[in-house]
């Protein structure tokens, strides 16, 4: 028997982030000295060190910016194998890794900036967001 997929670990600084994620939301911070979107979460702006953030929903759409297959799966994964580790850039700007699911994912179907939406999957006592093809196109703009 394989063990359990491992749970994260809410954070003192990451807590509303998981909080949005148990509502079905995706939350990032947002800085207001410099009007942008980052992740991961921490307590000033990575672009201008303001500490003039707070924590707002977002659309949850984005696309695929890169991946990786990976055949050879750590322990609690064996049965998803082969899956994507992937890095989406979300509709707001930032990046976050995360893994495609509802598609097999294979290279003819992992095509570079292709749509993508969040969902989440339920781990231990958190909510996991992960991507799946977007169901409508056009996500840049």
């Amino acid at each position: 028997m394989s063990p359990p997929k491992p749970e994260p670990r809410p954070t003192p600084e990451t807590q509303t982030f998981w909080d949005g994620c148990a509502n079905g939301e995706l939350r990032l911070q947002h800085c207001g000295a410099c009007d942008r979107y980052y992740f991961p979460p921490r307590p000033f702006c990575p672009r201008c060190l303001s500490d003039q953030v707070e924590w707002r929903s977002v659309s949850g759409q984005g696309v695929l910016h890169t991946y990786l297959i990976n055949h050879r799966a750590a322990p609690g994964f064996e049965e998803d194998a082969p899956y994507a580790i992937a890095v989406v850039e979300l509709a707001e700007g930032p990046r976050m890794m995360s893994n495609i699911v509802g598609i097999e994912n294979t290279p003819e179907n992992l095509v570079l900036d292709m749509p993508l939406e969040v969902t989440f999957e339920e781990r231990g006592s958190v909510m996991l967001p992960l991507f799946k093809p977007a169901a409508t196109t056009g996500v840049r703009g």
